[in-house]
């Protein structure tokens, strides 16, 4: 079995403050380390399960925060970026059986994690086909155009309550709660224990009805904190500004959303 794991460390059990979240920052590191451990513990759920291959996407900041000393032998981990855009999902492809999303977030504009945005913190709302997109929607999306089916979900208790119809058999664990500046976090071990043990369920369901239908046309919306930022970006290929700070593109190919993701969030 081959499994495609991505990362990411806002949804991870205690991050609450964006300096626990950048590179170089005090308390980076002990947050850096729960998401090497998190990342970790699906790899030996996988590996439970059956896995023989596994490809970790390392997909926070700069693409160098888990520990590759961690990783199983089985597993290689992709660190940095190459600019494409199947970014936080890149290495995907039609050769694996499924992919598992480790640490996400709540997308831009919701309460229930301080660290929620989509892609980046320009916005205030990103949403696809009428609804809050997060990153683990574009994403694991992404990987159902491979047909690779998502079966599990990690990260803030709102995330992993709105995606719950997403994906057929997606099992989902959550890490912590949020409002307002607060996080309500569970025990980091239990945590560890919670998506091992999960992931090792996902995966050993019957995978043949895992996989999503994707949506025949995608209407992207996305509303600015500044007018500027509506303005300028509604200049790229495809958009126009519907209001004073929001643009909108429709299309019936996903690419071309994500292709648009590093230029315009």
């Amino acid at each position: 079995m081959r499994v495609f794991i991505s990362a990411d460390i806002e949804g991870t059990a205690f991050t609450t403050v964006w300096p626990e979240t950048g590179k170089g920052q005090e308390d980076y590191p002990a947050a850096a380390r729960q998401m090497t451990l998190e990342t970790k513990a699906a790899c030996e759920g996988a590996i439970a399960a059956g896995a023989d291959y596994i490809l970790i996407k390392d997909a926070h900041g700069s693409g160098r925060n888990i520990d590759p000393n961690a990783i199983p032998a089985c597993a290689e981990i992709l660190r940095g970026w190459s600019g494409g855009p199947l970014a936080m999902v890149e290495g995907i492809d039609e050769s694996f059986d499924a992919a598992v999303f480790i640490g996400y977030h709540s997308a831009a504009g919701k309460i229930g994690n301080p660290l929620s945005h989509t892609y980046s913190t320009a916005t205030t709302q990103v949403r696809l086909n009428g609804e809050d997109c997060s990153e683990f929607k574009l994403y694991s999306l992404c990987a159902a155009s491979f047909g690779v089916p998502t079966v599990f979900l990690s990260g803030d208790k709102m995330l992993t309550e709105d995606s719950k119809d997403l994906h057929p058999m997606l099992k989902t664990v959550w890490a912590k709660d949020g409002f307002g500046g607060y996080t309500r976090c569970r025990q980091p071990q239990l945590v560890c224990d919670l998506i091992r043990q999960g992931v090792e369920e996902a995966l050993k369901q019957d995978l043949g009805r895992a996989l999503c239908k994707i949506p025949e046309k995608f209407v992207l919306e996305l509303s600015y904190k500044e007018h500027r930022d509506a303005v300028c970006n509604s200049n790229y290929p495809g958009f126009k500004l519907i209001d004073s700070h929001t643009i909108r593109m429709e299309t019936e190919d996903l690419f071309d959303v994500l292709r648009c993701v590093p230029f315009i969030f």
